[in-house]
This record gives structure tokens, sequence and C-alpha cells, in this order.
């Protein structure tokens, strides 16, 4: 019989992840995986929309982010383990409910969707990257455009103390995340969500982690269905690497480009109307 049961948290390794799961209780289930500097939160106005249309959400306050899931070792937060955390979660809904969840992801919890795609395909029904292009197209692009140029805070996201040092500074750091585009709120929620409920440092190895990413994975392809959300008003994130996805996507794999015009990077929280229509097309086609 299916689980309606609410699920606040599931457990991987010794570590807890929180979830805030809505929505009908016997709507296919979406796996919603926020990015960096955001927490589950974030998706709260995508999920009311994929809510009206039936479906139900989880969304998780990834490794780090959960304060009963925030090992100290870089090691530890490589995409692969990010990824398997949340293999744990589509296979307990699976368990539970008889059906394979949809899976979204914005910015770096984008790359933890890719790689979930690609090392576990059978778990998941379909994928919507948003923002963040294959992890292979994405790395060729810093060698073959100025997507260099755009990752240029890579060096202090990765530098020690330079970011925990600043995040106590709001006059030096608020104009850094406005220049990506975030808003006065989300510079606020910035300081009250990540930093004051002490995710920054954790938030942080996800980015040192990099070094130790498995290679491999960037030449595989992508089998299940899958649309890719990019915004042209990205400062982060170039077209070239988005471009390149879909030589990384197996025919099977029914691939789509949604470009939306005038958004920021931060599509959840500043396009979530036309996101959530991206998601629903793609579940709908699934």
């Amino acid at each position: 019989m299916m689980s309606t049961s609410t699920l606040t948290e599931f457990s991987r390794d010794g570590l807890t992840f929180d979830v805030i799961d809505t929505g009908p209780r016997d709507g296919d289930p979406v796996i919603l995986l926020h990015g960096f500097p955001e927490r589950a939160s974030s998706w709260e106005q995508v999920a009311a929309r994929l809510h009206e249309a039936g479906l139900r959400t989880l969304a998780v306050d990834q490794r780090g982010y959960s304060p009963r899931a925030r090992p100290r070792r870089v090691r530890d937060y490589r995409t692969t383990e990010l990824a398997d955390d949340v293999a744990v979660l589509a296979e307990l809904l699976h368990e539970q409910t008889g059906r394979r969840p949809h899976l979204v992801g914005h910015d770096w919890g984008s790359a933890v969707a890719w790689t979930l795609a690609m090392r576990h395909p059978d778990l998941i029904r379909s994928l919507t990257a948003v923002s963040v292009p294959h992890p292979g197209a994405f790395l060729r692009s810093e060698f073959t455009s100025t997507q260099f140029l755009k990752s240029w805070y890579f060096v202090p996201f990765t530098a020690p103390f330079v970011m925990t040092a600043l995040a106590r500074r709001p006059r030096l750091i608020d104009p850094m995340l406005r220049r990506f585009g975030m808003t006065p709120a989300e510079v606020a929620r910035f300081h009250t969500g990540i930093v004051g409920y002490g995710v920054l440092p954790y938030g942080l190895h996800w980015y040192r982690a990099m070094a130790l990413a498995d290679r491999g994975l960037l030449a595989e392809q992508v089998r299940v269905p899958t649309t890719l959300v990019w915004s042209d008003g990205d400062v982060a994130v170039g077209r070239h690497g988005v471009e390149g996805t879909a030589a990384r996507m197996a025919p099977e794999a029914d691939y789509r480009l949604v470009v939306l015009e005038g958004v920021t990077h931060w599509i959840p929280t500043q396009a979530p109307e036309p996101l959530a229509a991206a998601i629903l097309a793609r579940v709908a086609a699934s």
C-alpha cells in the first residue's frame, strides 16, 4: 500500500537530512535541490505552483545545510557523496509510494542532480537542471569561452577563511551578492539562513571538494528525460556550456533547453512561474 505519511527527514551514514515535504500526499513526488548560498526554503514559490498541478514536493536541506549532516572534512563534500545522499531519498520514496521521483536542482543542486542522473538513472523519472549545464560541458566551457571570467568567484570561495571573514562585514559582502543578481530580501536571507544558521563554512566545502571530483563522470551521457533551464541574465553561468550540453545527452533523454530572458541566476525565487511551467512540461512528458 502506498504510504502518504509526511517525510520530514532521512538518514545516510550517520547523517540526518531535513526535508520540507508539502503538496498532495498522493501526487507524484518531485525532489527539489537548492544551490549556494540558499536552502530548501528557496523552492517555496515553485513548490506552490507544482502543488496546484497535483505534485508532491520534497525540498532538502543538503549536506552541510542540515545541522545533523555537517561532516568537517572537505572530502566528504564530493559531488558523488552529495548525489548518493539524494539517492537514498529517491529510493525511500520509491519504496513508500511505488513511484520514482522527478528530480530538480538549481545551481549546486543542479550539479548534484546531474551526478545522480548519471550514476543512478534508474532511481529517477526525469531531470530538470536549473542554471548549471552538464558538468562536462561546463568544464569544457571554462577553457573554450569566457566562462573562466564568470567563474572568478571560485578563488575567494575556495581560499580558506576569505568568505567567512567577508560574511562578518555586510558592507563588503552585500555588494558582491547584489552583483550576482540577489535582491535585498535574498541578501537578508543569506545573513540569517546561511551565516546565522552556521551553514557558510560547510557550503564552501562544496567548492573546495571540486578538486576531488570523479573526472570520469565528465564524459558520461545522461539517459533520463532532461530539461535544462537557463537565464540569459545569469552573470555566473555563460551560454557556451549551456549550448554544449546537448552533445552530452543520449538520444533517449528527450533533451530540451528552456531559456528565460532577462532573468538573473536566481531563477527559483525570481522567476518561479516560468520555472514551474518548465518542470511541469518535463513531468508531463516523462
